[in-house]
């Protein structure tokens, strides 16, 4: 065999593999799911609701407010997942493009634990975008952040269907 078709079949076959790795490592770890809110409905994403571990609430979502429908916030609870920050109002790259203040953060804080009883210990940031400073912030409050990588290894679906991929496609890959 040539050196360079030896070359392409290392290469085709460690690609192979990490797909193969990928694929077992996000079968194994618990799925998640983001756009929870009332403003988005999910009515036809419940089996990805049961399925999912993690809950990723958006706490002001076009203006409306989680802690304004206690309905659905006891709803959520009932569920027993374990709940995450997905920013304030998931307007496009809103912790990417903006440097948002304490203030600001503190207001998203403060509706996820009027909701839920309890102040969040994950955040997710919409779209996947965070820039420096925003990062700093999230730390600063004691928030563990999670985004790319934490995307790559576990099944992510959306409410309403709107991600990259399908959720048909996230729960077979």
């Amino acid at each position: 065999m040539k050196k360079g078709a030896k070359i392409f079949l290392t290469i085709l076959i460690a690609i192979i593999s990490l797909i193969i790795i990928l694929f077992l490592i996000r079968l194994v770890n618990p799925r998640e799911i983001d756009d929870i809110t009332p403003g988005i409905p999910c009515e036809n994403e419940k089996e990805y609701i049961e399925k999912s571990e993690y809950l990723w609430v958006i706490p002001n979502f076009q203006g409306h407010k989680i802690s304004e429908n206690p309905e659905w916030c006891n709803e959520i609870l009932a569920m027993n997942k374990t709940l995450g920050l997905h920013g304030i109002s998931h307007t496009y790259h809103e912790f990417e493009l903006n440097n948002l203040s304490q203030d600001e953060l503190n207001y998203g804080i403060k509706e996820f634990e009027k909701c839920f009883g309890y102040k969040p210990k994950l955040f997710k940031p919409p779209y996947l975008y965070i820039n420096k400073e925003n990062k700093i912030l999230i730390n600063q409050n004691n928030l563990i952040l999670k985004y790319r990588f934490n995307q790559a290894i576990h099944k992510v679906y959306h409410c309403n269907n709107s991600g990259r991929f399908s959720n048909n496609f996230i729960d077979v890959f």
